[in-house]
């Protein structure tokens, strides 16, 4: 060898076995890329046999709805993770013949595992969640039958006797892909967990609070209102609680309904406080809030409210809301058809079967804002697609609201009612039904309904900020606070033996 010359080293290149092309064991991902030579040794199909596959395929496996005619890439979204993170073993699924173009590095694989009838047997055959979304987006798998949970499984918060192989791969699949987007660790989601919350939901309110900052600063930075879209898009990504408590919501049969509360709330114990929810995810709050304040309408300019129910997915019984303050401002949103709220304005707390349906009035929601007294009786109609609601309303105990809190309050931009505030300075109060209907002799309206299309139209009064203007405006935003429980035993203790030192005459 020539001094200085760089030895040449031979390579031996083992030819890879067409057998070998299986799945990596315990992985949840494709297997690495495999050489374009081996692919070739292995496919059995030319590319003119593949393209006589194709004719009219496209038609017989369209792409998905939301897709809106664009094929996917790898971040899938978000209404792909819905359906996906819901598939069971027993799903039936039926995959496009011959999809994937012979020599591509995944056509083999998709020829082995598009066999496949369940979701179960796609598992067993080497497909990955993955591998599902990415086929589901670009019109390659349907689903045809078979079980498909209501929510995403989160195993943390189940029966491990009863998980099997699917749940886990899309489990642990899933969390990864939230903690990516979160540009966090999966064991950090389990570490930050709130009462009540599973991985999922903590994950899912981490990215709802995250966007709901974004919006906010969007928003200032333009110099315009929150839009409808924006508070659909924040309702979509936020993951609802299974509340039990709201029974008076409730259709016959059902024990609990998607419902949460921000802002202020009394609990059963009495105690007056920021919901859990409120304190660690505040910009979504916020988001909700201004939404409203940004398009009041001039005849409801003196309104003020303390909470904010949060509802999804679910046609309210005929109910009334005791214990509410003044009127409360309530809005639907989402694409759905029917779903409007009937309302009996001149109910003073008769036996709601002995109602007159006659005398109840409709809103559609979709359209606009209606102003009405929830303390009298109202229901929601049967509808079909996804529908959101949100309901501004003021606690009838308003008045007893802690300092601090009503100062984290006034930070979240909800205009709270004074102590002495006036129930009636919108609405009047109910006349009654029938024989006990008190004359009501004009003045002011019992309810109100304004056209959101003529509300967007009024101009916002808000103006464009600079980024220096944005940052400092975002500094002073109410933190997120992260502990697991806000109110033990022993702080509400405390919190009334202030209360009463503070009443006490020395």
């Amino acid at each position: 060898m020539v001094s200085g010359a760089v030895p040449i080293r031979r390579t031996i290149v083992k030819r890879r076995p067409c057998g070998s092309l299986g799945t990596t064991k315990d992985s949840l991902y494709q297997p690495g890329r495999v050489d374009r030579d081996v692919l070739k040794r292995c496919t059995k199909m030319t590319r003119e046999q593949w393209l006589k596959h194709q004719k009219g395929m496209d038609a017989m496996w369209p792409l998905p709805p939301h897709m809106e005619g664009e094929k996917g890439h790898v971040k899938y979204k978000d209404e792909t993770y819905a359906l996906v993170t819901r598939w069971t073993a027993g799903t039936k699924i039926a995959y496009r013949p011959h999809a994937k173009a012979p020599g591509s590095k995944s056509h083999l694989r998709y020829e082995k595992y598009s066999r496949a009838t369940t979701v179960g047997e796609a598992l067993k055959l080497g497909s990955y969640p993955a591998d599902w979304c990415w086929d589901y987006e670009r019109g390659f798998i349907k689903v045809v039958g078979g079980q498909i949970r209501d929510e995403p499984l989160d195993i943390s918060k189940g029966d491990e006797s009863q998980v099997t192989d699917v749940d886990r791969a899309i489990n642990t699949w899933y969390v990864r892909e939230l903690a990516k987007m979160l540009s966090m660790k999966p064991a950090e989601l389990s570490k930050s967990l709130g009462w009540g919350e599973s991985v999922h939901i903590r994950a899912l309110r981490l990215l709802a609070q995250r966007e709901a900052s974004e919006r906010l600063e969007a928003a200032d930075r333009e110099g315009r209102r929150i839009t409808d879209a924006e508070v659909l898009l924040t309702l979509k990504r936020w993951p609802f609680f299974r509340n039990p408590w709201r029974k008076n919501v409730m259709q016959p049969g059902k024990t609990w309904v998607f419902s949460d509360t921000l802002g202020l709330l009394r609990d059963r114990q009495g105690d007056i406080h920021l919901t859990a929810p409120t304190r660690r995810y505040p910009q979504v709050a916020e988001l909700f809030a201004r939404w409203l304040t940004d398009r009041l309408p001039e005849e409801a300019k003196g309104f003020t409210f303390t909470s904010m129910n949060v509802n999804c997915n679910y046609a309210a019984a005929i109910h009334r809301d005791n214990g509410n303050f003044g009127p409360s401002f309530i809005r639907a949103f989402g694409d759905f058809s029917g779903g409007a709220l009937n309302y009996w304005p001149e109910d003073t707390g008769s036996d709601i079967s002995s109602l007159p349906k006659g005398k109840k009035v409709s809103f559609d929601l979709g359209k606009g804002l209606a102003l009405f007294n929830g303390n009298c009786a109202h229901s929601v109609e049967a509808f079909e697609g996804s529908r959101y609601s949100i309901v501004y309303f003021t606690l009838s105990c308003h008045a007893s609201v802690r300092p601090e809190d009503r100062a984290k309050m006034r930070q979240l931009g909800v205009p709270l009612p004074a102590a002495d505030a006036d129930p009636y300075q919108l609405l009047r109060p109910p006349a009654g039904y029938g024989a006990k209907a008190t004359p009501t002799n004009g003045g002011k309206p019992a309810f109100r309904f304004f056209e959101a299309a003529a509300l967007d139209r009024r101009r916002c009064g808000r103006k464009a900020k600079s980024a220096a203007e944005v940052k400092k405006i975002a500094s002073a935003r109410v933190a997120p606070e992260n502990a697991r429980s806000f109110y033990r035993t022993e702080q509400r203790r405390a919190r009334r033996d202030e209360d009463e030192g503070a009443d006490m005459d020395y």
